[in-house]
C-alpha cells in the first residue's frame, strides 16, 4: 500500500504541476489555452491506470511527467513570446522583408495590402530565401479595426506582420487630410478607435513591427509639414501627433507593438525645416528607424538614378546621429523596370552588394517594394518594380541571396 501511495503522489505530480502553471499563467497575464491545460491533465490523471503495479512503472511516469512538463512549458514559452520584442539578427546578417502592392488597373488601384500567402510564396521561390517580416498598409479608409485576419495568416508563416498604420481618407496624395487630421488625431477625435485597435493588438498576442507617419519629410502624405503649418509648424505638430499615438497604444498594454520611425533619403523639400531630424520624435517613441530609398520610380524620370550608396551617404549618418544606437532598415527600395535611364538590374545589384558588404553596420534588414501602378492614360508610363516581371531583375536576386546566403537572417529572432 505504501508504494501505491507513493505512485499515487507522483501519478498527481503533473496534476499540481499544471495547477501552478495556471497560476502563473494568471499572475504574469499569460494566456495558456484551456484546452491544452485540460488535455495535459487528463492525461496525468490516466497515466498509471495500470502502470503503477508495474516493478517499471518509476521511470516510466518520470519520464512522461518531464515530457508533459516541458510541453507545459513549451505551450508557455510560445505565449509568452507576445510579450517578445524582435532582436536585431548577429552583426554579420540581415533581416529580408517582403512587400507586394498589387498592379494597379482602371479597375483597381493598389491598396498596398493586396498580399497573400500565396505571393510570399512565390516570392520566396523565386528568390531563394525566407523572409522575416511581410509589410503592408492599413488603411483607415477602408475599416479602423485592427488587421487580425492579415496578421494571423502572416504569423502562421512563422514572420513577422510589419503594419504601415495608415491614417488617411484615401490612396491619392499630394493633399492635406480632412477626414484623419494631425489636428483631429491631436485633439483625440480618434482616442475610441486607436484605443481599441490596440487592444486587439495586445490580444493579437505576439510581436508586430509597426509605423504611422511614413515620411514626412518628403511632400507627399498628409501628415508631412507642407500640409501642416510648415516651418512654423509642420514638425512639432507632426510630433505630436506621433507621441499621442504611440501613448495611447501603450496606455492599452500593446507591449506586442514594435515602432518603427520612417522617413525619406531626401528631404522634399530641401529645407532646413523639413530635414527629417525635426520630425523626429525621441528616441524612447521609436526601437527601430526606416529608411526609403528609390531609384526611378516611373519609366520616364530621370530623377532617382543615383546608387542606393549615393543616397545613404548623406542620409546614414544622420540617422546614426540623431537615433544613435537604434537598428535602421532599409523599408523600402526599388527601381522601375523600364525606366529610360537606369537598368533595374543593375541598379539592384549594386544596392545588395553594399547591403551585405556591411558598409552601414547598423543596418540590420531590407525589403524591395514589390508594386506596379498607374501615372497616366499612358500604358508605356505605368510603374511597375515587381520583381517577378523581370527575369534579370529576379536573377540578380537569386544570385546574390545564393553567394551571400550566409548573411540573410531568414527567420526573426525573439527574446
Amino acid at each position: 500500500m505504501r508504494g501505491l501511495r507513493g505512485a499515487s503522489f507522483v501519478k498527481s505530480f503533473p496534476v499540481i504541476f499544471f495547477f501552478i502553471l495556471q497560476v502563473f499563467r494568471i499572475k504574469r497575464g499569460i494566456r495558456l489555452p484551456c484546452e491544452t491545460f485540460l488535455r495535459l491533465l487528463s492525461a496525468g490523471i490516466s497515466d498509471l491506470s495500470l502502470g503503477a503495479k508495474r516493478a517499471d512503472w518509476m521511470p516510466v511516469l518520470i519520464r512522461k511527467i518531464f515530457c508533459r512538463s516541458l510541453l507545459a512549458l513549451s505551450c508557455v514559452a510560445y505565449v509568452h513570446a507576445g510579450r517578445a520584442r524582435i532582436l536585431p539578427p548577429p552583426s554579420d546578417k540581415l533581416y529580408h522583408g517582403f512587400y507586394w502592392g498589387g498592379v494597379g488597373t482602371d479597375e483597381h488601384d493598389p491598396t498596398e495590402h493586396d498580399v497573400t500567402p500565396q505571393d510570399v510564396g512565390h516570392y520566396e521561390q523565386a528568390v531563394g530565401k525566407q523572409t522575416a517580416w511581410v509589410y503592408f498598409s492599413d488603411n483607415w479608409f477602408e475599416s479602423r479595426k485592427f488587421p487580425g485576419a492579415m496578421c494571423s495568416w502572416i504569423r502562421d508563416l512563422k514572420k513577422i506582420p510589419y503594419i504601415r498604420l495608415m491614417l488617411r481618407s484615401n490612396v491619392d496624395q499630394g493633399h492635406s487630410e480632412k477626414t484623419f487630421s494631425l489636428q483631429k488625431i491631436i485633439a483625440g477625435d480618434f482616442d475610441a478607435d486607436l484605443r481599441a485597435w490596440a487592444r486587439d493588438a495586445k490580444n493579437f498576442g505576439s510581436p508586430i513591427l509597426i509605423e504611422w507617419g511614413t515620411e514626412p519629410n518628403g511632400n507627399w502624405f498628409s501628415w508631412n509639414g507642407k500640409w501642416n503649418g510648415g516651418a512654423k509648424e509642420g514638425p512639432a505638430r507632426y510630433v505630436a501627433g506621433y507621441r499621442h499615438i504611440v501613448d495611447l497604444m501603450r496606455g492599452e498594454g500593446a507591449d506586442n507593438l514594435q515602432w518603427v520611425w520612417h522617413v525619406n533619403w531626401l528631404d522634399e523639400p530641401e529645407e532646413n525645416w523639413n530635414r527629417f531630424e525635426n520630425y523626429f520624435p525621441g528616441e524612447n517613441y521609436c526601437d527601430w528607424v526606416a529608411l526609403s530609398a528609390y531609384g526611378p520610380t516611373t519609366p520616364m524620370t530621370r530623377d532617382g538614378t543615383e546608387s542606393l550608396a549615393f543616397k545613404m551617404h548623406d542620409a546614414y549618418p544622420r540617422l546614426t546621429k540623431i537615433a544613435p544606437g537604434k537598428p535602421i532598415i532599409i523599408a523600402e527600395l526599388g527601381c522601375d523596370l523600364h525606366n529610360r535611364h537606369v537598368d533595374a538590374a543593375n541598379w539592384a545589384k549594386a544596392a545588395l552588394e553594399n547591403l551585405f558588404s556591411n558598409r552601414w553596420p547598423a543596418v540590420i534588414g531590407f525589403c524591395w517594394w514589390n508594386e506596379g501602378w498607374q501615372n497616366d492614360d499612358r500604358k508605356k508610363h505605368d510603374t511597375d518594380m515587381i520583381i517577378l516581371h523581370d527575369v534579370d531583375l529576379t536573377r540578380v536576386f537569386r544570385d546574390q541571396f545564393a553567394q551571400h546566403g550566409d548573411k540573410i537572417q531568414e527567420t526573426p529572432i525573439l527574446k
